[in-house]
């Protein structure tokens, strides 16, 4: 009798040991996920910095040539400066919705502020033959291809994390320890998926 007591209670234990670490594998899983999709922003948020860093040296290049278009020089700093705030903001915790979209907002409105001050330039031919205007588009377009890149390796470490924590059994170890739904990095603005246009 102790001894049929005895392999039932090793029984019962052997089935909570496997259960326990059935849900430490699932919850080390989602915290992979999680950490990828966030060093995915990382690498976004390093190009945004660097393309936020092109903008200065991009209005000091065509302040001399633009002198009668301050408002759209204006326009581009000040959309440069909202989206750094909102970059910072998504920098502290990739993934929180409010942050993704006030971040896709203002890279939005960045994006349409430097196209049209290149709309402008297109009327000036001795800013289009500027040196420090061609390493600068040159630069600023290999920055907006990074962007792209980047934007889509954060999309899709999203989309793994929140379908592995959506499915089951994953769901119950994520609700448990609350983890939350990640947001995407989507521009919702046809126009502003697009580069902005620095060809000359």
């Amino acid at each position: 009798m102790n001894l049929a007591i005895l392999i039932i209670l090793l029984i019962l234990l052997g089935g909570c040991l496997i259960i326990l670490f059935w849900g430490i594998s699932i919850y080390n899983g989602l915290i992979q996920l999680r950490n990828r999709y966030k060093n995915a922003f990382a690498q976004i948020d390093v190009q945004l910095k660097r393309r936020y860093d092109l903008i200065p040296n991009l209005i000091e290049t065509v302040k001399g040539y633009l002198k009668h278009e301050q408002e759209t020089l204006a326009s581009v700093i000040q959309a440069r400066n909202v989206a750094m705030n909102a970059g910072q903001n998504a920098a502290t915790n990739p993934g929180d919705p409010n942050a993704m979209k006030s971040l896709a907002g203002a890279e939005g409105e960045l994006t349409g502020a430097l196209s049209r001050l290149m709309v402008v330039c297109e009327a000036y031919p001795d800013l289009k033959a500027n040196q420090n205007m061609l390493a600068l588009q040159e630069e600023l377009t290999s920055t907006e291809n990074k962007i792209a890149f980047a934007r889509q390796a954060y999309n899709d470490g999203v989309t793994l994390y929140n379908t592995q924590r959506e499915v089951f059994p994953s769901n119950i170890i994520a609700g448990f320890f609350q983890f939350s739904e990640a947001s995407l990095f989507e521009i919702n603005n046809p126009s502003e998926k697009e580069a902005p246009k620095v060809s000359f």
